[in-house]
């Protein structure tokens, strides 16, 4: 068994005892399946290109994207090197063709690194990468759980993650933020919020990576 393997599994008993709630649904999905990578930069990119979009729209705009480089994914300079409207000609909207280009720029003068982005914890990254356009709370958030595996991200402001709470603990209305932070700390998810989060996604029959 990996560590990650090993990490998911005494995460589902410790979620599993904890909260008697969170429980069926565990012995339902069985262990969590996300699996870290360390492409950080080409995760971040394919984020931006993905926002609001359908899995199919985004795939056909990400294929187009690599393949006007030669099918080779583009570094940041390259992207730096391709102006708007050649990316919108792609099928990039302008606004995500200069967040794409604001995200290379910041990782060429250093103020957003890769290098030492394990070291830092979470809220640190999370300020490191909302200083990048179009990189919201929720995009490194995203980032955190199943590009970094960090295991104790709590995606508050995810509305899968709402919903799948409403649902599964039968409350009147769609649960803020706040309350979502209350639930995770009453229920006893830390530390261990990003794999409840995956749990609760598994719920909706959202089919989570």
């Amino acid at each position: 068994m990996s560590s990650v393997q090993h990490l998911h599994a005494k995460a589902a008993r410790a979620l599993a005892a904890a909260d008697p709630v969170l429980a069926p649904v565990i012995a339902r999905a069985g262990q969590c399946t996300i699996r870290p990578h360390r492409d950080y930069y080409r995760a971040l990119v394919n984020s931006i290109i993905g926002q609001q979009l359908s899995v199919k729209a985004a795939h056909t705009i990400k294929q187009r994207f690599v393949d006007m480089f030669d099918g080779a994914f583009p570094s940041p300079q390259d992207i730096l090197r391709t102006d708007v409207p050649a990316l919108r000609g792609v099928g990039l909207s302008a606004q995500k063709a200069g967040y794409v280009r604001d995200l290379a720029a910041h990782i060429v003068d250093g103020t957003v690194s890769f290098d030492h982005l394990d070291k830092l914890d979470n809220d640190a990254i999370v300020a490191q990468l909302t200083a990048v356009k179009g990189i919201g709370e929720w995009t490194v958030h995203m980032f955190l759980i199943f590009c970094m595996g960090r295991p104790d991200v709590l995606a508050t402001g995810d509305l899968g993650v709402r919903t799948g709470i409403m649902r599964l603990y039968q409350l009147p209305a769609l649960p803020s933020p706040a309350e979502v932070a209350q639930l995770a700390r009453a229920r006893g998810w830390h530390p261990y919020e990003s794999i409840a989060c995956w749990y609760i996604w598994y719920s909706l029959d959202n089919k989570p990576m």
